[in-house]
């Protein structure tokens, strides 16, 4: 297999570490209020807002990365290596960035699109492995 084909799975591993990245945002909230092992859910209420958008994100980031997992597979397994198809794989990965930092920052209409546009990509990266894309 050539290195060229595995691009969708760096992409892949790429989004899994997208799926940690608003967390950081929670741990630097969870310092603010004083850290408790003992019952870390519990802190949730005391956290900053912007700590419990990021607890939103990170919650919804695992909702997106596993239909763009299953994208991401069958663009390797059906070898879709057009430009097309890489396009918007690199383009699922920037707006799903951007839909956390959207979402941390409290700015729900570009949060929305940029999850339409993550969404989308998605999307049109399943129906173009099925043939029915570019």
């Amino acid at each position: 297999m050539a290195l060229f084909s595995l691009f969708p799975l760096y992409c892949l591993i790429a989004a899994a570490a997208l799926v940690y990245f608003p967390y950081g945002f929670v741990a630097a909230g969870r310092i603010t209020v004083g850290l408790d092992l003992a019952a870390p859910r519990a802190m949730f209420d005391k956290l900053p807002p912007y700590a419990q958008r990021a607890t939103w994100a990170h919650q919804n980031a695992w909702e997106s990365f596993i239909l763009f997992g299953a994208a991401a597979l069958m663009a390797c397994i059906t070898q879709q290596d057009t430009d097309w198809v890489q396009g918007w794989l690199l383009a699922h990965l920037v707006a799903r960035f951007l839909y956390a930092i959207f979402y941390i920052a409290n700015i729900p209409i570009l949060r929305s699109a940029s999850w339409a546009v993550g969404t989308a990509a998605t999307g049109i990266i399943m129906l173009a492995c099925v043939g029915l894309g570019r």
